[in-house]
């Protein structure tokens, strides 16, 4: 996402795989010469889990300081051994010889994004990643970036200035924008139901009770799951039958080199999982863009130069590179809030990790949230500096992992050229209608029932420019 040039429409995982291990990171290890993950200790039945979702960036900090690189919690049912620092996501994304599976994302998701590409491992996330590759080429993009940008107009002509809840709006736009580029249709009478759905299958990940009981997150998931089931294949026929330059068309026609079709069932489920993913990460990292940016008004001002100098009429695909400020404060917002905390792994083969055991079956999890926030790594990580990511200091790039918010290795995030794409055509239209500012003092809570999202969903003023 960092790049949408049509040069840089490859895998990042190639540069990825030259990348030696990390010195410590070892598979088959002995265990006689290692020593067990310490233990944080919490409540009875729900460990750590009230905890995470009370404030996940200081429950991660606590760990970190107290058990070092590696530390083993019981929450949400399960019990996970946390991995800390660039090395950690170097050694769990990079998998040198298969160490770790994706599966273990379905303990949190499994009944609500099923057989997403997330949640498939080796051979057959290799097959459908294939097959998804043509729904996200260089091609693809062009078409999606044009239908897009009209979306968003269409969007902010019925914005008035005031004072709304900027998170909800931002919701609704990005679900429409992935209704008119990835189904191909203008959002229906049940848009409102789906965003719901969507919200429901997310939050549903942490529930402490974690089966079907009526009023819990749990429950809600399932029927939002069953909704969002409902109406794909209700829709998957006349897409099948005239196809159109949508994602879902895409996947509908995609063929392996070796003629292979997605099946219905996958279609449904690969539609659910891209649709939730790319809305609900870019409806993040816009929020906490434009947080920052009501907080920081030179630099709001200093990328709607920017925007005024690209000039208001519609983007080409070339436009893109043009955003270098901009570029700097998405990956900056990126790293403050990575938009997936946490990366959870599950364990294939006995292995360790800076001494510490990892025993076949475990769960393992990486957070980028912690490591982005590493004083050892980043200076004053608390601040809001995208400078810091410009050539004269890169901080970025003292390790290869140390920013890390679309995971990395084989399951790098798909979506990430477009979800660049979709944000910088957003803020460009939105700077150039639009000032925004929060009250003096103002501190936007997050909510980490799962992703992580505004509490108060983000009350803003919006002030109409000539």
């Amino acid at each position: 996402m960092t790049d949408t040039s049509p040069a840089s429409m490859v895998d990042a995982t190639a540069a990825e795989d030259v990348v030696a291990a990390p010195r410590d990171a070892v598979a088959g290890a002995s265990t006689a010469a290692l020593r067990e993950a310490p233990h944080h200790r919490s409540w009875p039945l729900i460990g750590s889990s009230l905890a995470y979702i009370r404030d996940a960036h200081t429950f991660l900090r606590r760990l970190y300081e107290c058990h070092g690189t590696v530390a083993k919690i019981d929450a949400f049912g399960t019990q996970c051994h946390f991995l800390f620092g660039p090395d950690a996501n170097q050694f769990v994304l990079q998998n040198r010889g298969n160490l770790f599976e994706n599966a273990r994302w379905s303990y949190f998701i499994g009944p609500f994004f099923n057989r997403g590409l997330m949640l498939l491992d080796f051979d057959e996330h290799r097959l459908h990643r294939r097959i998804m590759n043509t729904a996200f080429a260089h091609d693809a993009l062009l078409g999606y970036f044009d239908r897009m940008q009209a979306t968003i107009a269409s969007e902010l002509d019925a914005w008035r200035p005031g004072q709304c809840l900027l998170f909800k709006r931002l919701k609704s736009m990005t679900l429409n924008i992935g209704s008119e580029v990835f189904v191909g249709q203008k959002p229906g009478s049940d848009a409102d139901a789906i965003n719901d759905a969507f919200l429901d299958t997310v939050q549903a990940a942490t529930s402490l009770i974690r089966f079907d009981l009526p009023g819990g997150r749990w429950h809600a998931g399932i029927k939002g799951r069953r909704l969002l089931e409902r109406h794909f294949r209700a829709a998957l026929p006349a897409k099948r039958a005239n196809p159109g330059p949508d994602l879902f068309s895409r996947l509908c026609e995609a063929r392996t080199e070796d003629g292979d079709l997605f099946s219905d069932d996958d279609v449904v489920n690969h539609m659910i999982f891209v649709l939730m993913a790319a809305h609900d990460t870019s409806t993040i990292t816009l929020s906490n863009l434009l947080y920052q940016l009501a907080r920081q008004p030179a630099w709001q001002e200093r990328l709607r130069d920017e925007c005024r100098a690209i000039g208001p009429g519609a983007l080409t695909f070339a436009d893109l590179d043009r955003f270098e400020d901009t570029s700097l404060a998405i990956k900056e917002t990126l790293r403050i809030a990575a938009p997936v905390p946490m990366l959870p792994r599950g364990v294939t083969t006995d292995c360790a990790f800076d001494g510490v055991r990892l025993p076949k079956g475990a769960m393992v999890a990486t957070s980028a949230w912690m490591t982005h926030h590493m004083p050892e790594w980043w200076t004053a990580p608390h601040l809001f500096d995208p400078e810091r990511f410009g050539p004269a200091r890169a901080e970025d790039k003292r390790h290869p992992f140390l920013w890390t918010p679309f995971g990395g290795g084989a399951h790098k995030c798909i979506g990430l050229h477009f979800g660049m794409m979709e944000v910088k055509a957003i803020l460009h239209q939105l700077l150039l209608r639009f000032r925004f500012t929060v009250p003096d003092g103002y501190v936007m809570p997050q909510d980490f029932t799962s992703l992580p999202i505004p509490k108060d969903r983000l009350p803003i003023t919006l002030e109409r420019l000539n």
